[in-house]
């Protein structure tokens, strides 16, 4: 199953993708609550609208509505150097434990939106990664299969990142926290639709149709089950929070020269079995600030 949670008319919706069409969850039940996508067994869900689903129903008209960041999390999660050939290419050590950093809601955006080019940066790099959307409450030490039965689905992530910030000290923060940096695929698939773990698909990310990003989540050092493992035993996680897994060789400033990105960029990222994202770039105000939705 996917689903998709948008803007239309003004008003927030969730959505559920039936036959490649795109369906309010209202119009399929209206006592369904959007949080039982993220809880439900997806199988006995999908079941369940199909059977709801009359020809009385009319899909979303998707080229008139604004894709929106999957959920509202408490938490983004984002793990760093987490693929063996990105830390090859930028000549660092296999970390023994994950890195993480933090991302803020406000910074989220979503498929299709554009990304402003902040002005007091010159260096806006790409990071094509795999997002982990959790669906359970969980706390304290786990299981493997206890980490990965908390997951409801994945979906495609962009780290939008500024070097020059992020790179002035060793924490991160500042570099990957600019308005709409973090962009979001318009779709979550669902566990049942993909192997364990999300393991082996393919992710790849092209700047103005040049493919910069070719790599396979199989290279993850740390697995999604690794990541949420590790976050569990310090913090408790809740149904909603996004984790971003990494992101793989091929990044704009790792590259001789840097390839850094412009306005007037699009950039697209597609993962094996998620779909794709993309956005474009544009010039933006130093003032520019929105509150999410």
């Amino acid at each position: 199953m996917q689903w998709s949670r948008y803007r239309r008319e003004g008003v927030v919706e969730w959505g559920v993708w039936l036959d490649e069409e795109l369906f309010s969850l209202e119009s399929l039940d209206d006592g369904l609550n959007p949080s039982q996508l993220l809880t439900s067994d997806p199988v006995a869900l999908l079941q369940h609208l199909r059977r709801r689903r009359s020809a009385r129903v009319c899909p979303v008209a998707v080229e008139r509505i604004h894709f929106l960041p999957p959920t509202q999390p408490q938490k983004i999660l984002c793990a760093g150097l987490n693929y063996r050939d990105h830390a090859r290419e930028t000549g660092a050590e296999l970390p023994s434990s994950p890195t993480f950093f933090i991302r803020f809601p406000d910074t989220l955006c979503g498929s299709g939106e554009a990304i402003p080019h902040p002005v007091q940066s010159d260096a806006m790099d790409f990071e094509g990664e795999l997002l982990v959307v959790l669906g359970q409450a969980v706390h304290g030490k786990l299981q493997r299969h206890e980490a990965l039965a908390a997951v409801a689905g994945y979906g495609i992530f962009n780290d939008i990142s500024m070097r020059d910030y992020q790179f002035r000290t060793s924490q991160w923060t500042m570099g990957k926290n600019f308005p709409h940096s973090g962009s979001c695929g318009a779709r979550v698939t669902t566990t049942d639709e993909l192997p364990e773990g999300a393991n082996n698909l393919y992710l790849r990310t092209e700047v103005n149709g040049d493919r910069l990003q070719d790599g396979n989540t199989a290279d993850l050092i740390f697995d999604v089950a690794a990541l949420i493992q590790t976050l569990a035993e310090v913090m408790p996680l809740h149904p909603g929070d996004l984790i971003a897994t990494g992101t793989p060789a091929g990044v704009g400033f790792a590259r001789k020269p840097p390839r850094y990105l412009q306005p007037g960029d699009t950039i697209r990222v597609e993962i094996e079995g998620l779909g794709v994202l993309e956005n474009p770039v544009i010039p933006a105000r130093l003032d520019t600030v929105e509150r999410p939705a």
